[in-house]
């Protein structure tokens, strides 16, 4: 067997799975009138068909108060059947399934504030400055008798047990907390009477429930915040954990609902693994003092089966969860077992699918296609009848997703690439900081378009009779879109090669050693390659000025990818001006920029600049099209940025349909 540290069976106590990889909770806003849709029973599914040994699902709505539509209920009988088809459908395919307990507080991460927020103690939220109200002592008493009841109808709707989520800021947490609690009653003051409230809870359900019911918790494994929790709280908590109740697993969870919530989903900018540190030190202080222990539970930042195996071997952890990479492959862990690492489609660390979720959209993701699908861990599609002779214009991943699911479901497939190598502008977002992982899309679909017989033309810029010699029955248009000129500049800078876009100046700038100097960066973009873009900026001057007429950066990524920015631009001292422009009366000649606030007119000069780029809106290229219009009989799609600027998960989303079609 691969990975023996991976597919080694657990059994420890009342944990009893098949090996040691488990799908963490993530929402799906897939719920519908506080009942799970077949859509949400079928994701579930999908990942104990791929071969996780537990699921843990995402917050269920567990007390009188809880009444998100999109929360399935376990408060109550209204959703028992679908609670039931859910269990039965997971426990299928010999995996566990375990419902999360959690309930926000205070915490706010989308935008305005919450009305009806609750917490240990009257103080705002660090996101949203959400003001909550203060629990009463009978208030949480109630809580703690309706987690319990609704513990137990999860139970015998077949739920194997329940996760108590005490991190990432949400209230069990902020009862943790003493930046959060002030409590003065016995929900509060030492640690003791802070752990109080989780520790009811904890004992509540164990006595609602059979004695083969899982209970595990996720602990704060460090806040990153003055006055709140560090690895030694933690390794603290953990211990009292461990001597006074009895619970499954521990599994610390990392940054809390503040200025560090993106270390709980962390990115490419971070390590790989990032807190196998923290996690060794907690299981050499828990085996020092107890015999018996709880399995240890890694998360955060694993996506690849070599980091997993080597946190089992070093002894960091007895479990493995995985978030974002079973969103992007469920059949994960059964591809790894046989060997396949290559098949599988690798989590990006874009956070596009928190994003979505955030946004109150159902989760979906930029390298795989078919979340929830029905296809989506079963073999491929049967072939198709017609096999068409189909030609794909443009080899970024738009057009590479569409050109290999075309040609595996039976088409005959050219694909014409103007680059040497297939990934468009996603390759070069590849060779920045932050985005290594993107190369995972591309890599796939060559390896899958190559499998499948793809023929590929690289470097050749397709014109009409290049095409009409293939007499193709349907064309791909995937060619794209180019930066548009900034508004404020006049054009002939761009015409005399003074400036030029950030795609041109990140390939100009490949072979560049460190300079002195301004970097000037105008942003009119907001997406996650310009600010990995300004990223590298600093790596090679000795200044980065990133200039925009918005009244912040990173406006349009996801608020984890956003606070990791910042922190990380931060670092590297990077000057950002919102709210202005570059005035086009700057001196060129002299190499000196006149910054002007959009709102009142206010200017600046910067002196020694050293390179000016811009990223800016996209315009789509459809001047193939035009030609393209007088074939006869001929099926035009366009895919990707080409149809409209906007996202990796837009492109192969796009790809894909088009790729399916007969």
């Amino acid at each position: 067997m691969n990975y023996p540290e991976l597919f080694a069976p657990l059994q420890r106590g009342r944990l009893r799975l098949r090996n040691r990889i488990i799908h963490a909770a993530i929402t799906t806003r897939m719920g519908e009138a506080q009942k799970a849709t077949e859509a949400m029973v079928r994701y579930y599914a999908n990942r104990a068909a791929g071969g996780a040994a537990a699921v843990v699902t995402e917050p269920l709505s567990v007390a009188s108060h809880h009444k998100l539509p999109y929360k399935v209920s376990a408060f109550d009988d209204s959703a028992y059947d679908s609670l039931c088809r859910w269990a039965a459908a997971v426990e299928h395919f010999d995996c566990r399934l375990f419902a999360q307990i959690q309930d926000p507080g205070r915490g706010r991460h989308v935008g305005g504030r919450t009305e009806d927020a609750i917490a240990p103690s009257a103080l705002p939220d660090d996101l949203s400055w959400t003001v909550p109200r203060e629990l009463a002592a009978h208030e949480i008493e109630r809580m703690v008798e309706e987690i319990a009841a609704s513990a137990r109808r999860l139970q015998r709707a077949g739920f194997a047990g329940v996760e108590i989520s005490a991190g990432h800021g949400h209230l069990f947490h902020q009862f943790l907390s003493p930046r959060s609690n002030r409590r003065k009653d016995r929900y509060g003051g030492d640690a003791a009477g802070r752990a109080r409230f989780l520790f009811d809870v904890i004992a509540a359900v164990r006595a609602a429930t059979a004695a083969s019911f899982v209970i595990g918790v996720k602990v704060p494994g460090d806040d990153g915040l003055p006055g709140g929790l560090g690895p030694v709280d933690c390794e603290r908590l953990c211990e009292s954990i461990v001597a006074a109740t009895d619970v499954d697993y521990l599994c610390p969870a990392w940054g809390t609902h503040a200025h560090t919530l993106d270390l709980h989903l962390p990115d490419l900018l971070m390590p790989r693994a990032p807190f196998a540190a923290q996690l060794r030190r907690l299981r050499a202080r828990l085996a020092a003092g107890h015999s018996a222990l709880p399995a240890l539970v890694a998360v955060g930042g694993i996506t690849d089966p070599a980091e997993a195996a080597a946190l089992r071997a070093a002894d960091c952890a007895d479990l493995i969860a995985l978030g974002r990479p079973l969103i992007t492959d469920p059949a994960w862990p059964s591809k790894v077992a046989a060997g396949r690492e290559s098949d599988i489609r690798y989590c990006v660390g874009c956070n596009s699918c928190w994003g979505r979720i955030v946004a109150s959209r159902p989760v979906a993701c930029d390298n795989n296609p078919l979340v929830a699908d029905p296809l989506e861990v079963a073999p491929p599609p049967r072939r198709t009848s017609t096999g068409r002779r189909v030609v794909v214009i443009g080899g970024g991943i738009a057009g590479a997703e569409a050109a290999w699911v075309a040609a595996q479901r039976g088409h005959k497939v050219t694909l014409f690439c103007a680059s040497a190598d297939l990934g468009g502008k996603t390759r070069l977002h590849a060779e920045l900081p932050g985005g290594q992982h993107l190369s995972s899309i591309y890599d796939y679909q060559l390896q899958r378009a190559k499998r499948a017989g793809v023929a590929l033309e690289p470097g050749v810029r397709a014109g009409v009779d290049d095409i009409m010699q293939l007499r193709p029955e349907r064309i791909v248009v995937a060619t794209g879109a180019d930066m548009s000129w900034p508004a404020s500049l006049p054009r002939e800078l761009g015409e005399e090669g003074v400036i030029c876009d950030l795609r041109d100046t990140m390939v100009n700038l490949r072979r560049q050693s460190y300079a002195d100097g301004t970097a000037v960066l105008i942003d009119e973009d907001g997406t996650l390659g310009t600010y990995h873009a300004a990223l590298r900026l600093c790596q090679l001057f000795s200044r980065v000025l990133i200039v925009t007429t918005r009244d912040r950066i990173a406006e349009d990524c996801a608020l984890v990818n956003r606070l990791a920015l910042l922190r990380h631009l931060h670092h590297a001292r990077a000057d950002i001006r919102c709210c202005s422009e570059v005035d086009s009366a700057s001196d060129w000649a002299d190499g000196q920029l006149a910054i002007r606030n959009v709102y009142n007119g206010d200017t600046s000069t910067v002196n020694d600049i050293a390179l000016v780029t811009y990223s800016t809106a996209r315009q789509p290229q459809l001047g193939l099209l035009a030609g393209l219009g007088s074939l006869p009989d001929v099926d035009v799609l366009l895919v990707g940025d080409c149809r409209a600027p906007r996202d990796a998960m837009a492109a192969t989303r796009e790809g894909h349909a088009a790729g399916s079609r007969d």
